[in-house]
């Protein structure tokens, strides 16, 4: 979209001859002519943002930004993401970037080019649907953001405390990183469905072993990610984070959770052979033991959800998490309901709670522009603060307003 947006710009030598009332008039003409290319309101800059883009204009100094690390309105927003494309893009080191960058981000990024050959090259156990833990699907057990994050997050809900923890040289697991998580609780599953058709047939066959050998690129395949060789060389990273990542669950009320002390996400990896290119080629990762009986040895249905495999294409932490929290809680009546306060709550989230509620506004326009896969979202006012509403996009509920409906679960309790 944004390529097919033309402004010519003044040249830098006659923008420098012109008086300051006449400069902040063309910085504005020219952002109500970007609205008006690309449909959207009129875009007031106010006497601050005037001031930095006049400088920017005249010098292309990042420093003249004033970039804050951590935006909290639109505007700063749009600075920060100038300041990117200044440095990816040379070409184009004007405020039109800025300007671009007020429209909605995409939800999701593109999937591989052979993605769609994925079932061709990828055995059968890899095509079994996604499924993801139920229990930690109440909170991010895992780091949102790429980069690494030490410490520890801490959950205290009505029922349990959950403490995530990271290794110190390692770091907390990424919400990237879990996708090899997922990968070994699919393939766990299938192998536990086979093994329960074996036994209601009558036949002795073993039960699915508690380590697995996968490819580094049948699990790439199955994230839907490219066979880049930055790609190869990230895995061992993320399965140190993996395994160094730990979950303690304490129980408040004597419910069906229990308390598990230094709870991995995976129990052992260790990589089996490398390519000629020094690429991890097949490593060994070992199930840990409450995957392991979650999955297996559970009786009657083991607690698992399917997921949409188009989650592995969205590209924000904070995305992954909302659709995870939708999965989980909307799951029985199509409709959840959370309270930005405890949205902020269960994301782990280092933001402060304005910068986290501003990050989930732009998250929910974006949805707008790119649809979300299985849910419709809508941010509604309630009494004390702003509603996330996640609804399951149905055929025939295509036409109902997310903010109404008999029936609405209330806000999850701490």
């Amino acid at each position: 979209m944004s390529d097919a947006i033309r402004l010519e710009l003044m040249p830098l030598d006659q923008f420098g001859t012109l008086g300051l009332h006449e400069k902040n008039a063309y910085l504005q003409e020219l952002a109500d002519r970007f609205c008006g290319a690309t449909g959207r309101p009129t875009l007031e800059l106010t006497k601050d943002a005037l001031s930095r883009l006049r400088r920017f204009y005249s010098r292309r100094s990042l420093a003249d930004l004033k970039v804050s690390p951590e935006p909290t309105n639109a505007l700063e927003q749009a600075l920060r993401d100038l300041g990117e494309a200044v440095k990816l893009n040379e070409r184009r080191p004007d405020i039109v970037g800025a300007l671009k960058s007020e429209l909605p981000a995409p939800v999701l990024r593109e999937s591989p080019e052979d993605d769609s050959q994925l079932s061709f090259f990828v055995p059968s156990i890899y095509d079994a649907p996604l499924k993801d833990d139920v229990n930690l699907m109440d909170v991010a057990p895992f780091s949102l953001g790429k980069t690494k994050r030490g410490g520890e997050i801490r959950y205290e809900l009505k029922d349990c405390i959950i403490t995530i923890d990271g290794s110190a040289s390692a770091g907390l697991a990424t919400v990237f990183d879990y996708d090899i998580f997922l990968h070994m609780v699919t393939s766990l599953a299938e192998e536990a469905r086979r093994y329960r058709l074996s036994q209601e047939k009558g036949l002795r066959t073993d039960a699915p072993a508690r380590v697995y050998r996968p490819s580094s690129s049948h699990i790439l395949k199955f994230c839907r990610r490219s066979s880049g060789g930055k790609q190869y060389k990230d895995l061992e990273a993320a399965l140190d984070r993996l395994q160094g990542t730990r979950i303690k669950i304490v129980n408040l009320t004597g419910g069906s959770r229990r308390e598990v002390v230094a709870m991995p996400l995976i129990q052992t990896f260790k990589i089996i052979s490398k390519t000629t290119t020094g690429n991890i080629d097949q490593v060994e990762i070992g199930v840990p033991d409450w995957v392991y009986n979650g999955v297996v040895r559970e009786k009657g249905n083991p607690q698992i959800l399917t997921l949409n495999p188009e989650y592995f294409l969205i590209t924000q932490g904070i995305g992954r998490f909302i659709y995870r929290l939708a999965r989980r809680a909307a799951g029985k009546t199509g409709l959840a309901r959370y309270g930005l306060k405890e949205l902020h709550k269960r994301s782990g989230s280092m933001q402060s709670l304005p910068q986290f509620a501003y990050q989930v506004r732009k998250f929910v326009e974006s949805t707008r522009v790119f649809p979300f896969p299985d849910y419709d979202l809508e941010l509604v006012e309630g009494k004390r603060e702003e509603i996330l509403v996640m609804r399951e996009r149905k055929p025939d509920a295509a036409n109902v307003p997310l903010g109404s409906g008999a029936g609405a679960p209330e806000l999850p309790l701490a």
